[in-house]
């Protein structure tokens, strides 16, 4: 398919590894090296090196795994214990990782999921820390780890440059263009790679690539040998078709996260459809979760968009999965699917009508509709009626029932019971005024639009409609509305949610999982997504952002609450 839109330049650095020696001063940086700020050698402020500079890790997500992980890194036996929210005091620069997720297995911090090399909404105050394991047999007999490989990666970019003694051909070749490029490498460096399936070709390898990307062959070669590389937007697509061509996974995601920043330029949503499919292809599971997240959140936009009725089965399945999906309520949501699947027709199967029905959250839709859906002639009601109707009842005895008679259904914690980000008025508010307000002799001119009071009820279940929960949504632009307010601010805007009351009733039964949402005015296109912590939102900057911020001075607030059973 067709990109449709310009891709602008961008360059970034794939690096090699540099390997380390001795003393900290002395040795060079290493890409993803770990370190401990502390009293001791054995426990300190985690900080990880990347991009040239020290940063530190968020606490979001920190957990005995990650502990393990950084300490075996470190070449102690394990981890005895976790310290977070900056027990071993805050560090400076950039906070490089958040909400890491590691299965405890990896061999470097690094190697395990997280959001992305500079992506928070963390302050330092939530620095991790670990206390490792150190031992109890050190003798005398210490080992220092050597390691002169520093320059080898140019080194063998130098030898790939110069063909010398390269005993293996890779034939590229366009048939449809009867262009063919011809390229002599080393098959012992190629044997890294198992997928080029090297001791099984006689001395040859023929490749179909399109001409078009044959002028980026021979940098990819060259990471081969050097694993370094320059990518621009304009060479990334080739690049990245090459490492799924040659099997270079880690290549693969890297380029693939260039694709991002593409992400907010296209509100047609053609290439967002069009990087979903290709990375569906391609097995980037980097890249369609990039897209994913991206249309997640600017749903209801691609419902009004021209492609709504062309997605695939396989991008309409994973994106009701989610529950980051921005959208006015589930009853809504289940409306678009319904016309989503008479506008496809018979290109979706009975079964396929009946997993994605499977996946709406009747349990969250409001009673009342739910109530006026059992009379409805939907697709669903006629295709899938028992399947319907149980939804409906599901949906029915969750608004019916105390939460104490479904607690031990809510042990496994299934999604149907977890909320969307549901924007409708009964749930959201909406800030667009960011004007700041000029003080002056503690008076201040005109009324501050930043300031918004509403209510909600206390959950979406029939029990509690009528218990409302008061809240007030601020924003602040400068440090002298802050201290106004009784909050000390060091950067800006900064968003407060405060819940006044009633909510203290709930504590027991229901927690509130609230988000913020940067809205594009002009273009109605969402950016950013964030939680709060302590009732505080401080919006990161355009570096630390998943996604870059498209209209950095003309953007608006909403304010979602989340309420959900403990």
């Amino acid at each position: 398919m067709v990109m449709y839109i310009l891709w602008t330049l961008l360059f970034f650095h794939v690096s090699a590894q540099r390997w380390t020696l001795f003393d900290e001063e002395s040795k060079p940086k290493r890409e993803g090296r770990v370190r401990l700020v502390g009293d001791l050698p054995s426990s300190g402020r985690v900080e990880v090196y990347h991009d040239g500079q020290w940063g530190t890790v968020c606490d979001d997500g920190w957990d005995l795994a990650e502990a393990q992980v950084v300490c075996r890194q470190l070449g102690f036996p394990g981890a005895i214990s976790v310290t977070p929210g900056g027990q071993y005091g805050e560090g400076s620069g950039s906070i490089w990782l958040d909400d890491m997720n590691c299965k405890g297995s990896e061999s470097s911090l690094s190697e395990c999921c997280f959001k992305g090399w500079g992506i928070t909404d963390c302050s330092h105050k939530e620095d991790a820390g670990v206390v490792c394991e150190t031992g109890t047999n050190i003798t005398s007999d210490h080992q220092f780890f050597l390691d002169n490989s520093l320059g080898l990666s140019d080194d063998l970019g130098l030898l790939f440059d110069s063909g010398d003694g390269c005993d293996f051909r890779i034939n590229v070749q366009d048939v449809s263009e009867e262009s063919e490029l011809t390229f002599c490498v080393h098959s012992m460096i190629l044997m890294i790679y198992p997928e080029l399936n090297i001791t099984n070709n006689s001395g040859n390898l023929t490749v179909d690539v399109s001409q078009t990307c044959h002028p980026h062959v021979s940098a990819f070669l060259r990471y081969l040998y050097s694993r370094q590389i320059d990518v621009s937007i304009t060479s990334a697509q080739c690049l990245h078709q090459l490492a799924f061509n040659f099997g270079v996974k880690k290549l693969m995601e890297d380029v693939g996260r260039a694709f991002t920043l593409l992400l907010p330029e296209d509100n047609t949503f053609h290439t967002q459809v069009s990087m979903f499919e290709y990375g569906l292809r391609t097995g980037d599971l980097v890249l369609q979760e990039n897209v994913l997240q991206y249309l997640s959140w600017n749903f209801e936009f691609l419902i009004s968009s021209p492609v709504w009725s062309t997605i695939s089965f396989h991008m309409m399945d994973a994106l009701l999965r989610r529950s980051d999906l921005i959208v006015k309520d589930e009853a809504f949501l289940l409306e678009a699917l319904e016309r989503w699947i008479q506008d496809k027709g018979d290109e979706i199967s009975s079964d396929q009508q009946a997993s994605l029905l499977n996946h709406i959250r009747f349990l969250l839709i409001p009673v009342d509709k739910l109530y006026e859906m059992q009379f409805s002639s939907s697709v669903f009601h006629q295709n899938h009626e028992k399947l319907y109707l149980t939804g409906l009842l599901r949906g029915f005895q969750f608004n019916a029932l105390p939460f104490s008679k479904i607690r031990n259904q809510m042990d496994n914690m299934s999604s149907e019971y977890l909320p969307r980000i549901y924007t409708g008025d009964e749930w959201s508010q909406f800030i667009n005024d960011t004007t700041i307000n000029y003080q002056y002799h503690n008076y201040y001119y005109g009324q501050n639009n930043r300031i918004q009071n509403f209510l909600t009820p206390a959950h979406p279940s029939a029990l509690y409609r009528e218990q409302k929960v008061y809240w007030q949504a601020q924003v602040f632009l400068s440090a002298q509305e802050c201290s106004n307010n009784g909050i000390s601010c060091t950067s800006f805007p900064v968003a407060r949610f405060l819940a006044n009351g009633n909510q203290n009733m709930y504590t027991s039964t229901i927690r509130y999982s609230n988000r913020l949402i940067l809205t594009c005015k002009n273009e109605n296109n969402i950016f950013h997504v964030q939680d709060f912590k302590n009732d505080m939102a401080v919006i990161p900057n355009n570096s630390s952002m998943g996604l870059p911020n498209p209209c950095p001075d003309d953007y608006s607030f909403r304010f979602v609450v989340r309420p959900e059973y403990i």
